[in-house]
């Protein structure tokens, strides 16, 4: 059986972009596909526990996806190649190729957790927006009054600055800009704050 079948097309295909993937990544461009920076809610444990399972974010995306394709085409190969001995012909390729797909994606899951092991560990500073309660921030557009947020400034424990709507805790109370609060309480993507001089804190 030849790689560069028909039959086989799908599996050559993935060949090919993994090849792209890993000039790419050798030529120090992975970086264009890097994580976006973007808050992610805590109450998301079912699907951070799949994507676990799948080893998506044991290792670098793009780790990830090199091993997939190498496993989807080694595993369509071999599927298309038992197929030709047991029924005389190859399967249509996009049946191979879905079947291959559904066994390289566990597969994958299980190969990248000793990878992971062994590669070294990035250190995420992404933090979920209810980490960002009880710390302090300050107006920067906008007045803030009950149903009017203003756009204010936060830092997170590693010292990134996130930016975020914000009304008073107090419904008969307005915040202006440069006025500093501490963030109380939250509302999905909303936060509330008290200012500082209510609280009888120390400014920022």
């Amino acid at each position: 059986m030849s790689l560069l079948a028909d039959y086989n097309m799908p599996f050559a295909v993935a060949l090919v972009v993994m090849v792209l993937l890993g000039l790419v990544q050798a030529v120090g461009l992975g970086g264009l596909l890097g994580d976006a920076d973007a808050d992610a809610d805590a109450d998301s444990g079912f699907a951070d526990g799949l994507l676990s399972f799948l080893g998506i974010g044991r290792v670098p995306l793009m780790i990830w996806l090199i091993s997939f394709l190498v496993l989807f085409a080694a595993v369509g190969v071999g599927i298309q190649a038992l197929a030709d001995g047991l029924l005389g012909g190859p399967l249509d390729r996009w049946l191979a190729a879905v079947l291959a797909g559904l066994a390289a994606v566990p597969v994958n899951g299980l190969l990248v957790r000793p990878l992971a092991a062994i590669l070294p560990g990035d250190e995420t500073t992404a933090v979920g927006l209810d980490s960002l309660l009880g710390r302090r921030a300050r107006i920067v557009t906008g007045k803030a009054a009950a149903g009017y947020p203003a756009r204010a400034q936060v830092h997170d424990h590693h010292g990134q600055v996130h930016y975020v709507m914000v009304e008073p805790h107090e419904a008969g109370s307005e915040m202006l800009e440069g006025d500093e609060l501490l963030l109380v309480r939250r509302e999905h993507e909303t936060f509330f704050g008290m200012p500082l001089q209510e609280r009888k804190l120390a400014p920022l």
